[in-house]
């Protein structure tokens, strides 16, 4: 039986694929932001191309997450997930913002948060944790997050400015609806195996 490594070899190599990624950290390194929705079937290797970002992103700080079917009704679950390695600099936004996601995660008790100041606490998180060095974003499974999260998340990727941030989603490409539609698109395809 062939080792793991041995069957990766025999696949066809993902050279283009990492070539989008490389350059989306590079402009991340640079001052840019970035967005890219990784989309494809099933089992096509998506996850393994986030991997790869994690492993090509010296230097920066990577957050991730990952959508569980099982907390799709839970509101804003995907969120506390992204956020929680860079909540120690909640405490640097405007009152309204950090009390907003304050409450929107769990941390303090209160009314149902207005989702328009959550989704300017997330933009105003990222930018802080940005400052200090650039930040990738990485959510896998983004079919299985809850809608809320979601939508905070397409709030901040279609207002981020000159920060060094880079949100990289991955997501089913047979979905009914087309989820974070009119963002820049890495379509994965299925591998073929090279036979010796």
């Amino acid at each position: 039986m062939s080792s793991p490594r041995r069957w990766c070899e025999m696949l066809l190599d993902r050279r283009s694929e990492r070539e989008v990624l490389d350059g989306l950290l590079a402009g991340v390194r640079q001052g840019e932001s970035r967005v890219l929705v990784v989309r494809g079937e099933p089992g096509v290797g998506k996850s393994a191309l986030l991997e790869y970002v994690v492993e090509q992103a010296s230097g920066c700080r990577v957050a991730r997450a990952a959508g569980v079917q099982s907390e799709m009704e839970l509101a804003f679950a995907g969120l506390q997930q992204v956020f929680a390695p860079i909540l120690d600099r909640l405490e640097r936004l405007p009152p309204p913002r950090r009390e907003a996601l304050g409450t929107a995660l769990g941390l303090t008790s209160g009314v149902a948060p207005d989702r328009f100041l959550v989704g300017l606490a997330v933009l105003g998180l990222l930018s802080e944790a940005a400052d200090e060095r650039p930040l990738v974003c990485l959510v896998d499974d983004v079919q299985w997050l809850d809608r809320t999260s979601v939508q905070a998340l397409e709030f901040v990727a279609r207002r981020l400015g000159a920060d060094s941030v880079a949100l990289v989603f991955a997501v089913r490409q047979s979905d009914e609806q087309k989820m974070l539609a009119g963002f820049p698109e890495l379509v994965v395809e299925g591998l073929q195996f090279q036979f010796y």
